[in-house]
C-alpha cells in the first residue's frame, strides 16, 4: 500500500482513501482488514494482543467518526473517515467479489448465519460458493481456532467475512493471517453486515455521512451502546498526548 494512502494514529497505520479502493486491494491482493471502533481503541494500552492485531493488519479502516474528527481538528494532513458500513456495501455490490470462487461467513450464531447467507444470495452471490462457520465463544486473551484454520485450508475461500465481536475478531483474523498457507482476504467488520440484514439498527446514508451511526445504535439498543460509547471519551486525551505515536503498554500493578 502506498504511503500516501496511510496516516499513522496512535502507532496504527490507518487507510486514507475510499471504500472502493479498499475493495480493489482485497480482490487483487487479499490481506487482513480490521475496523476498530472508538471504544475499542481506548483499550490498546491494556490489550497487547488486540493492539498487535491492529498494527499487523494489512488495512485498518478509520471507522471511528470520533477519532477521525479529533485527528482532523488537530492535524494539517486530514484523514478521510471510512465507515465499516459503507465499506461492506461496496464489498457486497462488487462484481468481482460476487463472482469469487468462495466466501466463508464466520458468524456468532445460527440465526445470523442464515440471515447473512440469505442476504449475500440476494446480492447475486452463488449459494454454493458461500460457506458457513459458527464461531465458539473465544477467551478474552489469546484467540486461536485450529478447527476454523483447518476448514479454511480445505475449502480455500477467497474471502473470509468475520462477523463476531470487536476486540476478538481482530485477534482471530491475525491468527488466521499468520497461520494460513495462502493469502485470502480476511475481513473483520463485525456487525457491519447486520445493519444490512436488519439484525442491527437501520442507519440511513445521511446518518453515516454525518458521523451519527453511534446515535442510531444508541436509540436501537440504549442499554448496550450508551455505556459502550461513553467509554470512548478517554480517546481524546490519548490522541492529544500521543498523536501519531505508539502510546505504549501500561504496566500491570505490582501485587500487594
Amino acid at each position: 500500500m502506498k504511503s500516501q494512502n496511510r496516516i499513522q494514529i496512535l502507532g496504527i497505520n490507518f487507510f486514507n482513501g475510499t471504500e472502493q479502493m479498499v475493495v480493489n486491494i482485497l480482490v487483487q491482493h487479499g490481506g487482513l482488514l480490521v475496523v476498530p471502533a472508538g471504544p475499542a481503541l481506548v483499550n490498546i494500552r491494556e490489550d497487547a494482543d488486540y493492539y498487535r492485531s491492529l498494527r499487523h493488519a494489512d488495512i485498518t479502516i478509520p471507522d471511528s467518526g470520533y477519532m477521525s474528527l479529533l485527528w482532523n481538528l488537530t492535524h494539517r494532513k486530514k484523514i478521510n473517515r471510512l465507515s465499516g458500513l459503507e465499506f461492506i456495501k461496496a464489498f457486497v455490490n462488487d462484481r468481482a467479489v460476487q463472482n469469487a470462487p468462495g466466501i466463508l461467513l464466520v458468524d456468532p450464531n445460527e440465526n445470523e448465519s442464515i440471515k447473512n447467507k440469505d442476504f449475500l444470495i440476494s446480492k447475486e452471490f452463488k449459494a454454493e460458493a458461500i460457506g458457513s462457520y459458527l464461531a465458539p465463544i473465544y477467551g478474552k486473551k489469546k484467540v486461536e481456532d485450529e478447527v476454523l484454520l483447518a476448514k479454511i485450508e480445505i475449502e480455500k475461500p477467497a474471502f473470509i467475512l468475520v462477523n463476531i465481536g470487536g476486540g476478538t475478531q481482530e485477534k482471530l483474523g491475525l491468527f488466521l493471517k499468520e497461520n494460513l498457507s495462502y493469502k485470502p482476504a480476511i475481513i473483520c467488520t463485525g456487525a457491519a453486515i447486520a445493519f444490512l440484514t436488519g439484525a442491527q439498527a437501520n442507519i440511513p446514508d445521511w446518518g453515516v455521512k454525518a458521523y451519527l451511526g453511534w446515535f442510531f445504535r444508541c436509540l436501537h439498543q440504549p442499554k448496550i451502546f450508551i455505556p459502550r460509547y461513553l467509554k470512548a471519551f478517554p480517546l481524546a486525551a490519548m490522541m492529544l498526548k500521543h498523536g501519531a505515536n505508539n502510546p505504549g503498554q501500561q504496566r500491570s500493578p505490582l501485587p500487594a
